[in-house]
């Protein structure tokens, strides 16, 4: 064992991070359907499974229904009793199934209460048969779950018109009707009605209408208990029942049209292409008869060169994009013939319709909580076919992608998965993980270690792939305040100069190198921050020097333990040279090929710990107590406070004094209420007009921060930290999705616990009517993974939307631009309420408590009253 590993600090394991260990033994435990809690204690969520509805949040307005009981859970099919599906059950069976109704349901009064007068003759143009009385065995009893008699149509039509006061097709806290609905209960045959109150209860209500609807139901009968639902419980569901399927693609038969989409393509040529490695030819012909077969697909099969990322080749498929053939798998069928079958994956979801890098691995670390290994190890495949056709890991699978990559995560999920295999399969596992890391030392060495991306000078890793032109995957007037000045001087107009400057009739160096920066910023997934502002390619950034220590002594790990100490490299490639020199790098100076030189775990220990020992020179900051970005080209710090300083934590690269100065004194600068910020507003500078926010700079929060945070502070110790800033996300997701119905998006602005962005192209998956689909994809998984964080009793107080500043005794926030938007928004209702509109304005629609000076106010009024 290397030295390198032995003064490496004795960490603890957390709970959510997996290791190599073969002698573990696998368990056969069934994947909890939400993310476990302390087996040692009760969880009060389970008793969902047994149809015991959940506790409502405590701002819904809602009130508890009656308990259920399972043994009451039946009805009849024709004139057979059986047993109906489960309060929680996912749409199709609830909705999909052949119409099952307890002993009173009838369909004659089904809608909502006082909508109608009388008893309709018919209803769907079926003939309503007379109502019986009620007998004995009917719901009648108080401690009966309620359930409700429902029109759909009917009952659809007023939720909208009633409670959509800003007809977005959504009910949220921002419309203005009453939050009130009376629904007849099938117990009375809809006589008797019950009302459903809230924001909460009435978005539900909405989306199982629609989601009915999509079945083809025109009347159901629907528990009380559906709309009641837990939302911690609810959005777990839909996350992994749901959300996950609507977000997986296929590059196949059936799924080519749909992945062939592209939203962001605005060229003249939108039909379906196909791009497929050079050397593919059964995949080519594969895709051709695919395109016999469906004429209407009008597919374009086109085959890449052996070079296919020449960033001039690059360039000229810009006005013909399409996407990037993925890995396949052969497969025998029923008729003995050996078949190529599509490997899914998943996207990230609205505009972004095509396999991501980065985003890849962190929606792969939600479905393995959500035990969903098969579509995590084909995400795992199609990495080790792009770096084996396309050099590197991709940005994203599409044609203008192919000359850049996005942060290297595959070794991390790699063993993650490893260790989820089935230990019975020993020699199978062993040759998998081989693969994989074989695959990502050719990505080591090829790109990540290889010019322009690596400074030898410095030893530090960059952000900076090669390319020309404009990106073209950009909306279409990003650049237009960058190009203006330029096209100006010319006396064009900016359409103009950018065909020119993209046909390289128009020289302009000072685009040129704003572009390669540009390009860097597309590539470290922060597009954009004024942090890699005009500097991205120049900077050795903390996270991508973390992510390529994590990668080096991942491969020194796994060939440690998996492969006694040695491995040999069957793709012949030039490694990058070892030690580091500017002397080795020089243009012409040799190389030595990957399968004449055997990989041992010491060479990589070596590795890790001198990428350490660099960082620690020229990346950590003593004074400060946090880690800077080096600026290769300037050879000083880049003192821009970002929250990748923590991402040495995740990689296990700090030291333990180093990982508690990072706590005490970086950690502060970024925490806010609804979790971690990009950066901090000192270094974001001053906004505006001239100088607008960008989406990956403060107040802005993301995914992928939270959960490097949350595992690197685990890995540490921190326990009680990572649990609080999971509460924080949690609370601000579980928020947002009582208050706006069911919305899962992007991003968030976590200071005023907003999910309303208008930075640069605003939010992403907060377009959707009735009912959210999919969510999105990395933020799904940080809903999955947070869970894992936190406690039975943190379970329970988030479900309820206890604020993070109650649940731990802290300082609540000012919300400032929340108060403004809630005093609009007060004033909107207050109009409507006055010209006959909408219902009574709300005294209350937000959480937040009242300011010290509100509160001494209040308290002086009080005692003024009572004297």
């Amino acid at each position: 064992m290397s030295t390198a590993q032995e003064d490496k600090a004795k960490l603890p394991v957390p709970k959510n991070l997996l290791f190599i260990e073969h002698d573990v033994p696998s368990s056969t435990a069934a994947s909890a359907s939400t993310t476990p809690t302390d087996p040692s204690v009760a969880d009060p969520l389970a008793a969902v499974g047994a149809g015991i509805p959940p506790p409502l949040p405590q701002t819904n307005g809602a009130t508890s229904p009656p308990v259920a009981n399972l043994a009451q859970r039946v009805g009849k099919l024709g004139l057979k009793e059986t047993k109906l599906p489960d309060v929680h059950a996912e749409p199709h069976e609830y909705y999909g199934g052949a119409e099952v109704w307890t002993r009173a349901r009838t369909f004659s009064n089904s809608g909502v209460a006082g909508t109608t007068k009388r008893r309709p003759a018919e209803m769907g143009g079926e003939k309503i048969s007379r109502n019986r009385r009620l007998s004995h065995v009917d719901e009648i009893t108080a401690s009966a779950p309620r359930r409700f008699l429902i029109d759909v149509e009917e009952t659809m039509r007023v939720v909208l018109e009633q409670e959509d006061t800003d007809r977005n097709f959504q009910i949220s806290i921002y419309d203005s009707g009453p939050k009130l609905l009376s629904l007849g209960t099938a117990s009375s045959n809809a006589h008797k009605a019950f009302d459903i109150r809230g924001t909460y209860m009435l978005s539900n209500l909405l989306q199982e209408l629609a989601l009915a609807r999509d079945y083809g139901r025109k009347r159901i009968v629907l528990d009380e208990a559906r709309l009641a639902e837990n939302p911690v419980d609810r959005l777990s569901r839909m996350i992994k029942n749901s959300f996950w399927n609507a977000l997986t693609r296929r590059i196949d038969a059936e799924g080519l049209e749909v992945a062939c989409a592209d939203p962001k393509n605005r060229s003249q040529h939108t039909k379906a292409r196909i791009y497929i490695p050079h050397g593919e030819e059964e995949m080519a012909e594969h895709y051709r008869q695919i395109g016999r077969e469906k004429p209407n697909l009008n597919l374009t099969v086109d085959i890449l060169p052996e070079k296919c990322d020449d960033p001039a080749f690059v360039k000229s498929l810009n006005d013909k994009p399409g996407i990037l053939a993925l890995a396949m798998d052969k497969k025998v069928d029923k008729d003995g013939k050996v078949k190529l079958e599509a490997l899914p994956f998943i996207v990230p979801g609205a505009r972004f319709n095509e396999k991501y890098g980065w985003d890849s691995y962190f929606m792969a670390l939600g479905l393995l909580v959500d035990g969903k290994i098969d579509i995590a190890k084909s995400i795992v495949e199609h990495c080790i076919f792009e770096i084996k056709h396309y050099n590197k890991v991709l940005n994203g699978n599409r044609s203008y992608y192919l000359a850049r990559s996005q942060p290297p995560f595959l070794t991390d999920l790699a063993l993650q998965i490893y260790n989820q295999l089935d230990r019975s399969q020993k020699e199978e596992n062993k040759s998998w993980l081989k693969r994989v890391i074989q695959a990502a030392i050719k990505e080591y060495h090829s790109y990540w270690m290889s010019t322009p991306s690596l400074d030898p000078a410095s030893g530090l890793s960059r952000y900076r792939p090669v390319g020309l032109g404009i990106p073209p995957e950009t909306e279409a007037t990003h650049f237009t305040h960058i190009l203006q000045p330029y096209a100006q001087k010319l006396g064009i107009s900016v359409n103009e100069y950018i065909d020119g400057y993209n046909n390289l009739t128009i020289a302009e160096p000072e685009l040129d190198e704003y572009f390669l920066h540009d390009r860097g910023v597309r590539e470290s997934g922060h597009d954009t921050s004024y942090r890699l502002d005009r500097k991205c390619g120049d900077l050795g950034t903390v996270d991508l020097n973390s992510l390529l220590y994590k990668y080096e002594f991942d491969i020194a790990s796994a060939i440690d333990v998996a492969f006694d100490g040695e491995m040999d490299l069957e793709e012949e490639f030039p490694l990058s040279p070892w030690p580091i020199t500017v002397e080795a790098f020089a243009e012409g100076a040799p190389r030595q090929s990957s399968t004449a030189t055997i990989q041992t775990s010491k060479h990589w220990f070596e590795r890790a710990a001198r990428r350490k020992d660099v960082m620690d020179e020229l990346c950590w900051n003593d004074g400060y107590g946090m880690y800077f970005d080096y600026d290769t080209k300037a050879k000083k710090q880049a003192r821009y406070e970002s929250v990748t300083a923590l991402w040495p934590l995740w990689a296990g690269c700090a030291s333990e004094t180093q990982a508690l100065k990072l706590v005490r004194h970086a950690l502060p600068k970024f925490e806010v209420a609804g979790g971690l910020v990009s950066g901090t507003e000192e270094s974001r500078g001053i906004i505006s007009l001239d100088r607008p926010n960008r989406q990956w700079d403060y107040p802005y929060a993301w995914p992928p921060h939270q959960i490097m945070a949350w595992v690197g502070l685990e890995r540490y110790g921190f326990v009680d930290d990572a649990a609080r800033l999971a509460y924080r996300w949690i609370y601000m997701m579980t928020l947002s999705f009582v208050d706006f119905n069911g919305i899962v998006p992007e991003k968030f602005d976590a200071v005023e616990l907003s999910h309303m962005v208008d930075a640069e192209y605003g939010n992403q998956g907060t377009e959707f009517k009735y009912v959210p689909r999919e969510g999105f994809g990395w933020m799904n998984s940080a809903y999955q993974i947070g869970l894992q964080c936190l406690s039975t009793g943190m379970r329970r107080a988030v479900a309820n939307c206890v604020p993070p500043w109650v649940f731990f005794n802290l300082s609540a926030p000012d919300f400032s631009s929340a108060r403004k938007r809630r005093a609009e928004r007060e004033a909107r209702e207050a109009e409507a309420a006055a010209s006959g509109h909408g219902g009574a304005p709300k005294l209350e629609v937000h959480h937040d408590p009242p300011s010290l000076e509100e509160a001494v106010a209040r308290l002086k009024l009080e005692l003024g009253q009572s004297q």
